[in-house]
């Protein structure tokens, strides 16, 4: 039988850029599809990130009996990450068909499956009653829910988390619930249901600094392959979001400086796996005005009630210090914050 591993929620990237990155990554795994073409440009997998990509290096992980839901491919997104036992929410629903109460439509009358080791991988769900609940389950009872437990585990089996945003804009006038929205759920049922607060091996995504960790690791490999021997300084994070793209460069920077003169800070959930030590120096942040970013109306991304101080949409492990959000310079697109770069390295533009 598999030995237990965890809980871990991988949060879905929406749109054109995840489509773009899911066909550059292959899946992470896939030796099929290795490359995508944006113009005559080709992106290599690995130069590609996606916001669950650091669980690639919870190795200690990877063996064990994994808990997973999402929406999508999660069995191979799990796989693709390194993930070798991996079973997904429905696959323990259908299992344990009692655990699965709220919609009477999706009542199994068939007999439970004689079965006792689940956890898995958790993503942005379609049905979140149904995850939250058996999510909880397997928390609950150490990974053996069709048994239960007198009293629930503390601390309980380890929980991994990306994608912290709240929300996200669609077509949508007003903003959508995020993944970040769902854990915010399971979050505040794990505290009502036990007292305690649920707490987390790993955060990955933006705002993240082991995100930005994985990003530098990804880019001193991409140097190494092609014979640069001097180490990268300085680094650039150009996105369009004030809390996650700008508060995770900035949280990154801010933590370069203290490694540079005291060493690296302690750190939590979010904190480093690196591979090696950190090389860089700085990262400096640049805000594109093409997404959530509005400059007509800055304040557009934290809707404030009654003229109070606006709300913070960050995750509850992650300080809020205002002045994160505040780029180090603001330009109207990508290829403007290429063209920044360009001039602040003295590289020629054709």
């Amino acid at each position: 039988m598999a030995a237990w591993g965890c809980v871990a929620a991988l949060g879905a990237a929406r749109g054109l850029c995840w489509r773009a990155a899911r066909a550059a990554a292959g899946l992470q795994g896939r030796p099929a599809r290795r490359c995508y073409a944006v113009g005559p440009a080709q992106v290599d997998a690995d130069q590609v990130i996606l916001s669950h990509s650091p669980m690639k290096l919870f190795s200690e992980y990877h063996e064990k009996r994994m808990l997973v839901s999402g929406q999508g491919p999660v069995m191979e997104n799990a796989q693709g990450l390194g993930f070798r036992n991996v079973v997904t929410v429905d696959e323990l629903r259908m299992a344990f068909p009692l655990l699965d109460m709220v919609d009477l439509e999706r009542r199994l009358k068939t007999t439970p499956l004689p079965r006792n080791d689940f956890p898995r991988i958790e993503g942005e769900p379609v049905r979140w009653e149904t995850s939250l609940q058996l999510i909880m389950d397997v928390l609950l009872s150490n990974g053996s829910p069709g048994a239960g437990l007198a009293t629930p585990p503390y601390p309980h089996l380890p929980v991994l988390a990306s994608n912290m945003d709240l929300l996200w804009m669609a077509e949508a006038k007003m903003p959508r619930f995020g993944h970040g929205t769902f854990l915010l759920c399971l979050e505040t049922i794990y505290q009502k249901v036990t007292g305690k607060e649920l707490r987390y091996e790993g955060l990955m995504g933006k705002p993240s600094i082991l995100t930005y960790q994985y990003a530098e690791d990804l880019i001193r490999r991409q140097a190494e392959r092609r014979g640069w021997a001097a180490p990268i300084r300085k680094l650039y994070a150009v996105g369009d979001n004030p809390m996650s793209d700008v508060y995770g460069a900035n949280l990154f920077h801010q933590y370069l400086q203290k490694a540079t003169h005291d060493g690296a800070p302690e750190l939590g959930a979010g904190g480093t796996r690196q591979q090696q030590p950190s090389a860089s120096q700085s990262c400096i942040s640049i805000l594109v005005c093409t997404g959530v970013y509005n400059p007509r109306n800055p304040q557009s991304t934290e809707p404030v009630l009654g003229g109070g101080e606006p709300p913070f949409h960050g995750h509850r492990d992650l300080c809020f210090s205002p002045g994160l959000m505040e780029a180090s310079h603001v330009v109207n697109d990508v290829n403007e914050a290429v063209q920044l770069v360009f001039r602040k390295e003295g590289w020629a533009l054709e």
